[in-house]
């Protein structure tokens, strides 16, 4: 588990990306800290295994699903990432619960500079924007926000200063890919109700009580 606040930005030194899977090595400090082998590490909000340590560096291993569903297929070497590592049982709930489990990608379509902050629209598919709720969180690259618009083909955010600066989404341009996951919750929410309806209709599909029946006897 994650918490959408980054902890600091990597160095892709090494992709390898046979097919559709791979490996990627990262040029990494703070997250390295207290990090062994097998522990998870948030890269640009995808959870990644790290299978290697060295002398300021990890590695993990990717699989096809994740470059499918991920920024990782436009990925450059030298291009920076936003790391965070798993949230400790002691720490501070800075974010909300991100899972590093990447719904899909998103394109900036805007960016807007207004007073202090700066505004993000970006273009996703109904299958994103659907779990997308005005005033609900977000995790973009990685990177917790507050949704406040939303419509049929977009949704915004606004960035404050700090979170621009110590993140990735300075180097954002309009055009640019982001990786996305919908709130956790909301999603649990709704395979819930859709396994409900299911359910439902199974039992009455399964029974042999039907009008016809009930008008036969009377009833």
């Amino acid at each position: 588990m994650f918490t959408g606040i980054v902890e600091e930005t990597g160095i892709i030194q090494k992709l390898s990306i046979s097919g559709s899977s791979g490996s990627i090595k990262i040029q990494a400090k703070k997250v390295l800290e207290g990090t062994k082998i097998g522990d998870s590490i948030a890269v640009n909000g995808i959870c990644l295994t790290v299978t290697t340590l060295g002398n300021g560096f990890f590695t993990a291993d990717v699989m096809a699903e994740t470059v499918r569903r991920s920024s990782l297929k436009e990925a450059k070497t030298g291009a920076r990432v936003n790391l965070e590592r798993a949230m400790s049982a002691n720490g501070r709930f800075g974010g909300h619960i991100v899972s590093g489990h990447v719904d899909g990608c998103g394109v900036i379509t805007e960016i807007l500079p207004e007073e202090n902050a700066v505004w993000f629209t970006i273009k996703a598919d109904a299958p994103i924007l659907k779990f997308i709720v005005e005033k609900g969180s977000v995790c973009l690259d990685g990177v917790s926000l507050t949704v406040a618009e939303v419509n049929d083909v977009t949704f915004k955010v606004s960035v404050i200063p700090h979170t621009r600066q110590e993140t990735t989404l300075a180097d954002k341009k309009a055009g640019s890919c982001i990786n996305i996951e919908n709130d956790v919750i909301g999603k649990y929410v709704e395979r819930l109700l859709n396994f409900k309806e299911t359910e439902e209709k199974k039992t009455e599909s399964s029974s042999n009580l039907t009008m016809e029946f009930l008008e036969k006897y009377g009833i």
